[in-house]
């Protein structure tokens, strides 16, 4: 009897990993801490960026595929490097990790959890840059959002996986940065080249390598975290 009794009180990794993801929503939206701090930067950028850029020594087409990529890093930096504040300022952490949840789901709920505000986040940003730097996404948009999706989902693998190494040193947040950018290489390069040749009208068949290395980076970076997270918080 003890077995099946067992198999009932104890949630399926699915389970687990929406209880994670539905936790961390409920929290974010209930005090708008990360999401206002996110938001906030990214509007405050475009605003800035608009001013401090020249249209007529510059055209805005040229180098707005570069800096929307940088405010969306930037911001995701802001926002999901405080993945684990709420539970480290309450003493939570400890009790996430001796609870039934597996690592790994909540590695995955985190991630899931963090996706789903940046890419709130990177909507607002876009709504941003079309204000102020009127600038359209060409003649393939979907495949523009499509590329941005795929390419911040990459990054807050990445960043979830060490917002948690972070968080577990004395430097705490102004650490990460310093062990993520380096990473994030490959994300800059090939985003940025995907999203300017798109929205300049060139043909989708010049970004499909770029989508293929963005994709390898995001499918990298998430095993990276789903094996690595165990060793980190149990450290």
């Amino acid at each position: 009897m003890s077995g099946p009794a067992q198999e009932r009180r104890t949630p399926s990794w699915a389970r687990q990993v929406m209880a994670v993801v539905r936790k961390d929503l409920l929290v974010e939206f209930r005090t708008r801490e990360r999401v206002a701090s996110m938001g906030a930067f990214g509007v405050l950028v475009g605003v800035l960026f608009h001013y401090a850029i020249d249209p007529v020594a510059v055209r805005p087409q040229d180098v707005a595929s570069g800096i929307l990529w940088m405010t969306v890093l930037f911001a995701g930096i802001l926002g999901v490097g405080r993945t684990f504040h709420l539970e480290d300022g309450d003493g939570a952490m400890s009790g996430l990790l001796h609870s039934p949840v597996a690592l790994d789901a909540l590695y995955v709920g985190k991630l899931i959890a963090n996706v789903v505000l940046l890419w709130l986040i990177v909507a607002l940003i876009l709504v941003t840059f079309a204000a102020f730097f009127r600038v359209g996404l060409g003649p393939h948009p979907w495949a523009v959002i499509g590329i941005l999706a795929l390419g911040s989902f990459g990054f807050v693998a990445l960043t979830t996986l060490f917002s948690a190494v972070s968080a577990r040193t004395s430097m705490g947040e102004s650490l990460l940065p310093v062990l993520v950018f380096p990473l994030l290489v490959p994300v800059i390069i090939f985003g940025v080249s995907a999203t300017s040749r798109l929205m300049v009208a060139r043909p989708l068949s010049e970004v499909a390598g770029n989508v293929r290395m963005l994709g390898a980076f995001a499918l990298l970076a998430v095993a990276a975290g789903v094996t690595l997270f165990r060793f980190v918080v149990e450290e």
